[in-house]
């Protein structure tokens, strides 16, 4: 199973979930594909891909996660000792969302309250130290205009890694990554 967990006011109709669910298809593993939506707060987000998770054998458990997703993804392999799949991930979330604390309109257009408690909240779900850096794959873009790439590199420093030159925070040529997620996460395409 890959759970795909999405970014902070983003949803499962994000254009990476999307564009990993038709990969997916191609692959024949469409049913593999699994991304709930997250709540805002981040503690019942965590309950969430906890639940979705333990459907699965954590071996044949792949996880990717988006941004804060990726803050997310890398809290439940360290519970679960499955693989993750890192896009752009979250760094000390609790600092930058600071800012943020008070309503905020989501993906969708619906207006949601980050509420102070969610801070401490992030805070719980912090990873300080990864036991098995290889089962993590680290795609950071230097272009990132949300999150330094550099704090993602230090954080994530003795894990697997691509560095992408340029790009953005939602990495829109994801397309040209996509192989690279699918390998770790031990699917093949189909060549035609």
């Amino acid at each position: 199973m890959i759970l795909y967990l999405h970014g902070f006011l983003s949803s499962p109709a994000s254009a990476k979930a999307n564009r990993l669910r038709a990969a997916l298809a191609l692959a024949g593993r469409e049913a593999d594909f699994v991304c709930p939506p997250l709540p805002v707060s981040p503690r019942a987000a965590a309950d969430v891909a906890l639940a979705s998770a333990q459907l699965e054998d954590p071996r044949q458990l792949y996880l990717v996660g988006s941004s804060l997703g990726g803050y997310y993804a890398t809290w439940l392999a360290e519970q679960l000792g499955c693989r993750a799949v890192l896009l752009n991930p979250a760094v000390r979330p609790y600092e930058h969302l600071t800012g943020r604390i008070g309503w905020q309109t989501d993906f969708a257009g619906s207006r949601v309250e980050i509420r102070p408690e969610f801070l401490d909240e992030l805070r719980a779900l912090e990873t300080s130290f990864l036991r098995a850096p290889d089962r993590y794959l680290l795609i950071a873009a230097t272009g990132d205009e949300v999150i330094d790439y550099r704090a993602m590199v230090e954080k994530y420093r003795n894990c697997p890694m691509h560095i992408i030159q340029g790009s953005d925070h939602a990495m829109t040529d994801f397309d040209n990554y996509l192989p690279e997620v699918l390998r770790f996460c031990g699917v093949s395409l189909p060549t035609h």
